[in-house]
């Protein structure tokens, strides 16, 4: 069985408290992006494989540091499994084109897609807000992925409220340098602050008035820490974008355009970067 866990943006991410145990409460407006994702295809596995192995993942197309039995991938099927002991041993396949640490949520996205797809392919038939409380156990942007349409999300992230939001017609534009920004640098300089006007009131206003009131404001630590991912903001301004910020806690900045860049240009401006370009 094969899905493809799609890519988020942010729009707007304001970290307005620190709460008692370490994290910190967000807010923030998540937009899905469907025409960037991962491909993830789960078969399952035959008795020539060890007895001890239930579930195994194979990457390609990119490198992911880290021991792949902690992949979020196989950390749902786990949780899965010990609820529902009879599901059956598994090969997962992630075949990676989101970017990773860019802030655009692929891990969290491949997770999400275990959850859902595994409920489909075994019939756990679990509902919709039951995978959302279980992707809540995996991490903060989890749930989202369950949902994948536009919603504004408080605490640090699990507390969703669909939205509508129309920016049918818009182009977007990512670029993420070869720069990866942990989370836990990305937090250490925040000052939380509660912004003049909430994301989700920005958001419904004209994108034009987006520039200056709608704030990432992991942007100011990243860009001191990381000048060349501000300027991929500002290059991308001056490209024609409507609305330009940084995703997440970065590295991707992603553009909004009425009319799309030509390829050639934008290509030789973020020379040897990822870039993709599609439509909301």
């Amino acid at each position: 069985m094969i899905t493809f866990p799609i890519a988020k943006i942010n729009l707007g991410l304001n970290v307005v408290e620190r709460r008692p145990d370490g994290y910190h409460n967000l807010e923030t407006v998540f937009m899905p992006i469907h025409g960037l994702h991962d491909t993830l295809e789960v078969n399952l596995m035959d008795d020539r494989f060890p007895s001890d192995v239930d579930c195994d993942l194979k990457v390609t197309n990119m490198t992911i540091e880290g021991d792949e039995q902690k992949n979020l991938v196989v950390r749902a099927y786990r949780l899965l499994k010990e609820e529902f002991p009879y599901l059956p041993r598994l090969h997962a396949h992630l075949h990676k084109a989101i970017p990773t640490q860019a802030g655009m949520g692929g891990g969290s996205s491949d997770g999400a897609a275990m959850l859902s797809l595994l409920n489909t392919m075994c019939g756990l038939g679990l509902s919709e807000q039951q995978l959302i409380d279980r992707a809540a156990r995996l991490g903060a942007d989890c749930p989202f992925f369950i949902l994948n349409r536009p919603s504004y999300a408080e605490g640090i992230g699990e507390r969703l409220h669909p939205i509508e939001l129309d920016v049918s017609g818009l182009a977007i534009v990512v670029v993420r340098p070869d720069i990866p920004v942990p989370t836990k640098e990305a937090f250490a300089l925040i000052k939380p602050c509660r912004p003049a006007k909430n994301c989700r009131d920005v958001v419904a206003q004209p994108i034009e008035s987006w520039r200056t009131e709608l704030v990432n404001d992991f942007e100011a630590s990243v860009f001191a820490l990381h000048p060349e991912i501000g300027a991929i903001k500002e290059q991308l301004y001056q490209l024609g974008a409507v609305y330009a910020a940084m995703s997440g806690s970065g590295s991707s900045v992603f553009g909004l355009f009425r009319t799309p860049p030509d390829d050639c240009p934008l290509r030789k401006m973020f020379d040897g970067m990822f870039v993709w370009q599609g439509t909301l």
